[in-house]
């Protein structure tokens, strides 16, 4: 795949990457850069905003958690100022409900963890939705589910768990040690 520029300016298109991680971060940016894209990247949201301003990337991949900022109020930043880049949120804790926010918020495309560098430059180039792509077979189990719910609730209490745990009338123990738990694959 061929780094192409949807805004169609001359030279290889800039790419911004906001991440806190840092080795995720360099990987990923030395992969892209392989495939012609000009990296820059950020590890918080006030960082990405700037670079966003001085640079104008026509590409953002933003993780959805940047330490104890959030993913989706900078997607809903970038999509302000930079209206015509092509965003995907990428996520180590991927839900039903903050997929459909990000891609409500203005992301082109939403992306699990792991994810390499085809996947990522693949959702950059999606620009509609998939009408033949054929719904599972297999239902989410129960803890999935409950692990999806959790996650909706912790992100709508921005994060906070003694408030997501009063809104489920819960422990904040028993959802601190549900949430240290691995996302269950099904």
């Amino acid at each position: 795949m061929t780094a192409t520029d949807p805004q169609g300016a001359q030279g290889p298109p800039d790419l911004l990457m906001v991440d806190d991680d840092e080795a995720f971060c360099a990987v990923m940016s030395r992969a892209l850069s392989r495939r012609g894209y000009r990296v820059c990247s950020a590890g918080d949201v006030a960082g990405a905003m700037a670079l966003a301003r001085e640079r104008r990337p026509q590409y953002v991949l933003v993780d959805l958690h940047i330490g104890r900022e959030s993913g989706l109020e900078l997607v809903a930043g970038l999509r302000a100022e930079l209206p015509l880049a092509r965003i995907v949120v990428l996520t180590g804790y991927a839900s039903i409900a903050t997929a459909v926010e990000a891609v409500k918020l203005g992301a082109t495309h939403y992306l699990a963890k792991p994810a390499d560098a085809d996947s990522v430059l693949a959702a950059f180039e999606r620009g509609e939705g998939d009408a033949e792509l054929e719904e599972p077979l297999e239902r989410p189990s129960v803890r999935r589910l409950e692990w999806e719910y959790l996650q909706m609730v912790l992100d709508q209490c921005g994060g906070n768990v003694s408030a997501a745990a009063r809104q489920l009338n819960m422990h904040r123990r028993t959802l601190q040690r549900k949430l240290a738990k691995r996302p269950v694959k099904r």
